[in-house]
């Protein structure tokens, strides 16, 4: 059954499993949210729900949010996001997912929005090397180097590893397996790394590759 929740990253840290070894987890802050709105195959074409994640003052929302969600009947929501789940048909707007929809062993996807480097150079960016840093390379040793041919093409290939924006983009990482879960502080630990920074918002939902 596919299931989804949206969350806060905490930060990493340690747990030990029953042998002793120790497990690399990243905290999430998962839920609790509320379906803020229900797709149907009739209405929609399609079978979805909306969940909505965190309070917020109904001062910061403007007039079609609130309105949104004074339709639904629920408290005002920061964040919304819609997710397509085979029992979607099942819930109904209202209903409360918590972080007790996941359970130690479930396989997910976390999406998030990876940290933010800024315009970056070609080292920094795509891991490229420097030039050597001897007399007669010149003040060029951290440039990106040659472009490529000269009078043909005549221009440089697409794709083709150069400076630019580096991070602050919409990140999925795939497969990851959840290491403990603790439903009364909504606390969800998975295994590995998550996109983000500390505080990040994420999508945790059931792999795609499970």
């Amino acid at each position: 059954m596919q299931k989804a929740i949206i969350g806060k990253k905490i930060g990493m840290t340690q747990i030990f499993d029953e042998k002793g070894n120790v497990i690399p987890v990243t905290l999430v802050e998962a839920g609790p949210c509320v379906v803020t709105q229900k797709r149907t195959v009739e209405k929609d074409g399609y079978s979805a729900i909306q969940l909505g994640y965190e309070d917020i003052a109904e001062r910061k929302l403007n007039k079609p949010e609130k309105g949104h969600l004074a339709k639904a009947g629920t408290s005002l929501k920061k964040y919304l996001k819609e997710f397509k789940l085979d029992n979607a048909a099942d819930m109904n707007v209202g209903d409360e997912v918590t972080a007790a929809v996941f359970a130690e062993g479930d396989a997910v996807d976390v999406c998030g929005k990876s940290k933010g480097h800024g315009y970056s150079g070609t080292i920094k960016r795509w891991g490229q090397h420097r030039q050597e840093m001897t007399h007669g390379v010149g003040p060029i040793h951290r440039s990106a180097g040659s472009m490529g041919a000269n009078s043909s093409p005549s221009r440089v290939f697409k794709n083709k590893h150069l400076p630019g924006q580096y991070g602050n983009e919409r990140v999925t990482v795939q497969n990851l397996t959840i290491a403990k879960v603790d439903a009364e502080n909504n606390l969800i630990a998975v295994k590995g790394a998550i996109p983000g920074a500390k505080g990040g918002l994420v999508f945790i939902t059931t792999s795609v590759k499970a």
